[in-house]
């Protein structure tokens, strides 16, 4: 890719003092003869070298006269001179700009996440368009109004955490940010079912599921992103529309298949149940180990959506009731049954119990 020079700028800007200052010793002759020659006071032509005065147009086509140069030499040199000049100091006054920018912002965005995530690089002049573009604004009173929006998103979430705002809202905004970038079938809402038993199927193997579930849901019109949560922001997921596809960010914060099957079923009913019929609403899930929804119908009718389609009703019905439940070799009857993993079968006893200290040895790991 080639480069306009023109369009460059420098680090210093030189001034044509500095070659005149070269070319009197490159041919050895005193400053103080030479303010002679061309008729200047020895402390102007020192001024010049020195740089604290520039060289006219009558200047030049003296020194040219008097070193038998073209004098559009000295006339070129103080014109590039005041044109990198002025390059430098609208660099200058862009750093300048972009830094007090960057300290007015720095609140309002998880700095150290998007960091540690590589989106920004520690220039600001840089990475002001990067918030831009990740928040999708074009000025940064839209990034400090979007906190003030308290309709801005439905947020399931325990009453005994402290999340971080900033934090959320950044994980949230990269998210669609990069759903954004993401290239996907067209959604077919009718296609439920042929999913569910994908994704079924997919957890059931368990190998290579994280890359097998993105390419599942992609083929069927659905957006996947998953990046990891920031700190004092213990969110789970959330489901979106982005650019006529319905979206689902995910953290992976516990790493487990079980609460990955969840989570993942739990945001899909989030779009076959609410978001087909609204195209901008967002549902965004926090902790979903420590939530009661007992007052938001859409949450529970998430929760339902999803323990029914990774467990039959009547089948877990019937194993709950049983003295065994709570014995490995039921568990992993009920999974070959339902042709699901073990892990999610021992997750929703866990919870339906609120007794997460069971011990098996079914492995919960995501493979």
């Amino acid at each position: 890719m080639s480069i306009k020079l023109e369009k460059l700028t420098p680090a210093i800007a030189i001034h044509p003092g500095e070659i005149l200052k070269d070319e009197l010793e490159t041919r050895e002759i005193k400053q103080k003869d030479f303010a002679e020659l061309i008729g200047v006071q020895p402390t102007q032509l020192n001024e010049i070298i020195n740089g604290k005065r520039g060289i006219n147009t009558d200047l030049a086509l003296i020194i040219g006269k008097a070193f038998k140069m073209d004098p559009k030499i000295w006339i070129n040199l103080q014109s590039n001179y005041e044109l990198d000049l002025a390059k430098i100091n609208e660099k200058t006054q862009s750093r300048l700009q972009s830094i007090g920018q960057w300290q007015m912002i720095q609140s309002y965005i998880p700095e150290y996440f998007f960091k540690k995530q590589g989106y920004l690089k520690g220039d600001p002049v840089e990475d002001i368009e990067t918030i831009k573009n990740i928040y999708g604004i074009k000025h940064f009173e839209q990034l400090a109004s979007l906190h003030t929006q308290t309709s801005y998103y439905r947020l399931r979430k325990s009453p005994k955490l402290s999340i971080d705002k900033a934090n959320l809202l950044g994980w949230i905004k990269l998210v669609h940010y990069e759903a954004l970038n993401l290239n996907v079938a067209k959604f077919n809402f009718r296609e439920e079912s042929k999913l569910i038993e994908l994704l079924r199927d997919n957890f059931w193997k368990n190998k290579n599921t994280l890359i097998k579930t993105k390419e599942i849901l992609h083929d069927f019109g659905i957006k996947l992103v998953i990046i990891n949560n920031p700190e004092k922001c213990p969110v789970d997921g959330v489901a979106f529309w982005s650019k006529g596809n319905p979206s689902i960010g995910l953290t992976l914060r516990h790493k487990r298949i079980d609460n990955f099957a969840f989570t993942l079923f739990h945001e899909l009913g989030h779009i076959f149940l609410h978001l087909v019929n609204n195209n901008t609403a967002e549902y965004i899930d926090i902790d979903s180990d420590n939530i009661n929804n007992e007052e938001n119908k859409e949450e529970n009718d998430a929760d339902d959506f999803a323990k029914n389609y990774l467990i039959s009703p009547e089948n877990w019905n019937e194993y709950f009731k049983s003295a065994t439940k709570s014995q490995e070799k039921s568990m992993l009857n009920l999974a070959r049954k339902e042709r699901i993993h073990p892990a999610i079968v021992k997750g929703r006893l866990c919870h339906e119990l609120n007794n997460y200290r069971l011990k098996t040895r079914i492995d919960h790991n995501i493979y």
